[in-house]
């Protein structure tokens, strides 16, 4: 029987650092649930209202109309439902449409009361406010009717601020349905900067020291609801020259046994051949990644170092006095359910042998918990291998395409900015056409009156 208790115990005590781990709150009794609701519409920022006052005006019209027309698509289907229900009532109940158009005669009462309303003298207008205090007060009450909306509308809705390199921030309404890829876009038109495909978003956590890269094909608000009530998690709005070297460079991931002067001359259609080799055949082939990394033991301080190994269903060590052979090799985590990690001067925070570590959990997991895993890598070439070709064991040819998305983007957006940079011809010069449909090179002097083209070669020879 003891026995028996004292496992009730140790399963008890599993369940609570599981719920502490995973972020779980106890909400105070005191707090409504509206205000509990207000802050899941919103990220970086302390309540709801805060964040409509930071969209711009063009973006709350925007983000009403969009309100709207989700209400309404709502109400039509109730409506149409009610109708149908409506309507299979009256056909069991067998009342006949002319009696239910029959109306009720109007009581006295009711006269009465009809007359003394219309016979009241009608209110006194209100009295017009200054040109800005209108403004202001029409914003007011839009964002209070964005509020009562926001908690109807079908579709999750965010508002969210993103923070730029400067320290300045933009905020962004987002909804459910919006990728990464339609986030960046929309910075972009925000922010006027260039088209390039190594700009990113990324989260941070102070409280953990970490940050991570979203990738284009991920839904946004997913992951940024996975963020606790209280969190001080950002999201930034920066340039990553990493965020597809390994498309770029892919022989460094490849052919990382080889000698870097063989990797650094390796020619573009090599790399070609490499990503086609990998990504186009039937299957994905992974980075055949291993080596030795530090692994941090649960709730302790120490580091120990593992010889690991990347394969595609997740990442694998060798026990003590075993080998590399596949049945030798245990499952140190797979890679489906958590996202990797960098951090942030873990060297201070945790005695790690370096500042090169990285982290896998799962995305709820918002606080120190014994469910992440720590990893320490001797240099910033070693963090590079390992995060970037566990990125593309996790999304396998997902991240390929990506990829190929931002090239094709930024692609047609440079030359759209180029045609749109050409001077146009100037009206008074007009375009001269020849004949056959070529524009002449340059204009050439006419001949004199009396020039006499010379004989063609060879004209007269006898040849």
């Amino acid at each position: 029987m003891d026995d028996i208790d004292s496992m009730f115990t140790d399963l008890l005590g599993e369940m609570d650092l599981l719920t502490q781990s995973l972020g779980y709150e106890m909400e105070p009794s005191e707090m409504s649930s509206s205000s509990q609701r207000e802050n899941n519409f919103s990220i970086g920022f302390t309540d709801l209202n805060e964040s409509l006052n930071a969209l711009e005006d063009h973006d709350l019209d925007a983000l009403m109309a969009d309100l709207g027309s989700d209400l309404s698509e709502t109400e039509e289907k109730l409506n149409a439902t009610k109708t149908g229900h409506v309507h299979t009532q009256q056909h069991k109940s067998g009342y006949s449409t002319q009696q239910q158009n029959v109306r009720a005669p109007i009581s006295l009462s009711q006269m009465s009361s009809l007359a003394s309303s219309s016979s009241s003298l009608p209110p006194e207008p209100l009295k017009p406010l200054p040109p800005g205090e209108a403004e202001a007060q029409v914003k007011t009450d839009k964002i209070k009717l964005a509020l009562e909306k926001l908690k109807e509308a079908k579709v999750k809705k965010l508002v969210v601020k993103v923070m730029m390199s400067d320290g300045s921030s933009k905020t962004l309404m987002v909804d459910e349905r919006q990728t990464v890829r339609d986030v960046l876009d929309n910075l972009f038109e925000k922010t006027h900067c260039d088209f390039s495909m190594d700009w990113s978003l990324c989260e941070t956590n102070p409280e953990l020291q970490t940050e991570r890269g979203f990738e284009d094909h991920e839904y946004l608000v997913e992951p940024l609801s996975a963020w606790t009530r209280d969190s001080k998690n950002q999201i930034i709005f920066l340039l990553r020259p990493n965020k597809y070297l390994f498309f770029k460079d892919p022989q460094i991931f490849y052919l990382w046994k080889k000698d870097q002067k063989c990797i650094n001359e390796i020619k573009e259609r090599h790399k070609e051949l490499l990503l086609k080799e990998n990504f186009d055949g039937p299957s994905l082939i992974v980075p055949d990644l291993e080596g030795l990394l530090y692994l941090r033991e649960d709730g302790k301080k120490s580091w120990k170092p593992r010889y690991f190994l990347l394969r595609a269903s997740g990442i694998y060590y060798v026990p003590k006095g075993k080998t590399k052979t596949s049945r030798d090799l245990a499952c140190f985590i797979q890679l489906d359910k958590v996202n990797i990690y960098t951090t942030t001067d873990y060297k201070q925070k945790y005695k790690a042998p370096s500042d090169f570590c990285f982290i896998l959990k799962h995305p709820q997991i918002q606080k120190e918990s014994q469910y992440i895993r720590f990893l320490c890598c001797d240099d910033e070439h070693t963090l590079s291998l390992w995060v970037n070709s566990i990125r593309v064991a996790k999304y396998g040819a997902t991240l390929y395409k990506n990829y190929q998305m931002a090239v094709r983007r930024a692609s047609t957006i440079s030359s759209t900015l180029h045609l749109t940079s050409l001077p146009a011809p100037s009206p008074s010069t007009p375009t001269v056409h020849r004949a056959n449909g070529h524009t002449p090179q340059e204009d050439l002097p006419e001949p004199p009156p009396d020039f006499i083209p010379p004989p063609p070669p060879g004209w007269g020879s006898g040849v």
